[in-house]
Formats: C-alpha cells, sequence, structure tokens
C-alpha cells in the first residue's frame, strides 16, 4: 500500500466521559468532503492513551463504519508491550481497518534489535499494511532508518514511515536508506513542505482536523511540485499551523479549536487539562485572524 497524501490524525470527540460518537461521525464527514486521503484514529490526537481497550476498538470500529470505504483508515494500533500491539493489529484487521499506524514503543526505551523484532514480530501477526511511526518527543527513541530499512526489506506489509523527529535532514537519512515504493510521511504539519521537497510524499496531519481542505490543497502542490504556490500557503498558514502545536500540548489546542466553531464539547481526558485563560485567549486571538471563528 502507498501512504502518500493527506492523513488527518482524527480526534475522539467526548461527552459526559464516554465517546460522543455523533460527533465523531460529523467530523470524519468533513473530512471526507475535504478531499482527505485518509483518517488515522486512535493516535495520540485521538486521546489513545486515555482509551481504554474496549473503546478503543470501538473507535476503530466507528471510524470504519463511518467512512464506508471512501477514504483509508489507518488504525493507531501500536503499543509499548509487543503482545498488546498484536491483539489490537489484529482487532483492527477484523473491524475492516484499511492498516495499521504502529507507533514507536514508549517509556521501555527498546533497542534497535528489540524495535525491530517488535515491528516484525506485529507485521508477521497481520496482513495489514503498516505504517511505522518514529517519534522520539513522544517515546524518547527514535526508528533508525537502518532500522526501517531493514524492515521494509523484511517484511512485505511494513510500507511507511510517519516521521515527528523535527528534522528535515531526518527524510534525506530515509530516502538514501528505504527501498523505492516506501511511503514517507511528514508528523508535523509546519515541515509538509520541506519533507515532500525531500522526498516524502505525504502527511499525517493534526491540523486538518481544523483546515482539511486547506492541509489537503498545500500537500497536493507539494506532490505536483508547485513548490511557489505551496510556499505561500505555507507562509499564510504557518503561525496557525505552529499555535496548534505550542499553545499547550497536542491534542488540547486544536480539540478546543474544533470546539470554538461548535462541532462538539472541548471535553478531554485527565491526565490532559483545558487551556489557560491565557493561551485560549491567544487561540481565539489566532482562530479569528483566520476567519474560523
Amino acid at each position: 500500500m502507498n501512504f502518500s497524501g493527506t492523513h488527518t490524525a482524527i480526534l475522539t470527540p467526548f461527552r459526559e466521559g464516554k465517546i460522543d460518537v455523533p460527533a465523531f461521525e460529523a467530523l470524519i464527514e468533513r473530512q471526507i468532503a475535504a478531499g482527505i486521503t485518509g483518517i488515522v484514529p486512535v493516535g495520540t490526537t485521538g486521546e489513545s492513551p486515555t482509551l481504554n481497550s474496549e473503546e478503543h476498538i470501538e473507535v476503530i470500529r466507528l471510524a470504519v463504519e463511518f467512512v464506508k470505504g471512501r477514504c483509508h483508515v489507518i488504525a493507531g494500533t501500536g503499543a509499548n508491550a509487543t503482545a498488546e500491539a498484536i491483539e489490537l493489529t489484529q482487532a483492527a484487521e477484523k473491524i475492516g481497518a484499511t492498516a495499521s499506524l504502529q507507533v514507536c514503543p514508549y517509556y521501555n526505551k527498546p533497542s534497535q534489535e528489540g524495535l525491530y523484532l517488535h515491528f516484525k514480530a506485529i507485521a508477521d501477526s497481520t496482513s495489514l499494511p503498516i505504517m511505522l511511526y518514529s517519534v522520539p518527543g513522544r517515546s524518547s527513541i527514535e526508528i533508525a532508518a537502518e532500522t526501517a530499512a531493514r524492515l521494509a526489506n523484511d517484511c512485505k506489509n511494513i510500507t511507511g514511515i510517519k516521521e515527528a523527529g523535527g528534522s528535515v535532514d531526518r527524510i534525506n537519512q530515509l530516502v538514501q536508506a528505504l527501498p523505492d515504493g516506501f511511503s514517507i510521511l511528514s508528523g508535523d504539519d509546519p515541515l509538509t513542505l520541506p519533507f515532500i521537497a525531500c522526498g516524502a510524499n505525504g502527511l499525517v496531519s493534526v491540523a486538518s482536523n481544523l483546515i482539511p481542505e486547506v492541509m489537503v490543497k498545500l500537500v497536493n502542490h507539494c506532490l505536483a511540485k508547485e513548490f511557489p504556490q505551496a510556499l505561500e500557503m505555507q507562509k499564510q498558514y504557518y503561525p496557525l499551523m505552529r499555535g496548534l502545536m505550542s499553545l499547550d500540548v497536542n491534542p488540547v489546542p486544536v480539540k478546543t479549536a474544533v470546539a470554538l466553531q461548535g462541532h462538539f464539547s472541548d471535553e478531554l481526558r485527565l491526565p490532559l487539562a483545558p487551556m489557560s485563560d491565557d493561551n485560549l485567549f491567544a487561540l481565539r486571538t489566532l482562530m479569528k485572524s483566520y476567519n474560523l471563528i
């Protein structure tokens, strides 16, 4: 599977402690109407750490049900325990997900050999295409380019990587190491243009929860090598993309922003907390400058 295009790391709306199913369906419909390539339920942006196992699987099931085959559903089924990741991935496959996003194990800090064995065991347990996810800011370690290449060569269903280390040079390293046709996706909205210019072929976006049409257009310009047009969009929307990641920990700003538009509640689950008054004022001001509220 080629993961090229724009994929939304989709939010999980809550109401009174439960998944807000109508709001989740409406959010997915807005993504599809904007031309998104796929959605990624139960990633970090979807607050997966605060969902129990039943809720985790239910969000994937709802995503598959609501998408109805109109875009990809790349289910976040990674874990820092290999057995748990396998269990979640097999459940997602049974439900009908298109692919699986496998985050780099967090907290236990495995070696590169441990990472290889972890991801290979998951790949061997499923026929789903797998997108690796390297995010050292969350997991404290990265998937080395050599490890990703080894997995790409040894596991036919590991076909992509989401790179969220914040380094353009990492894209150069991955391009050099990985086989032709292996998908490299930006995991940082503000770095989409330089990542694609260096060889990436897509984006897993946080900002597209709020501005899906904009992010689809930006990625399409980049993939068409229309970099002057992409640069104009980058300049215009950089303050918003940056603000959604810097005014608080993700996904607090983007969930608050979508809630400010009236689409659903801004309810979070502990240990995530609401934005401070100062940061909320800054977010409101930023959104008003883009006529989003």
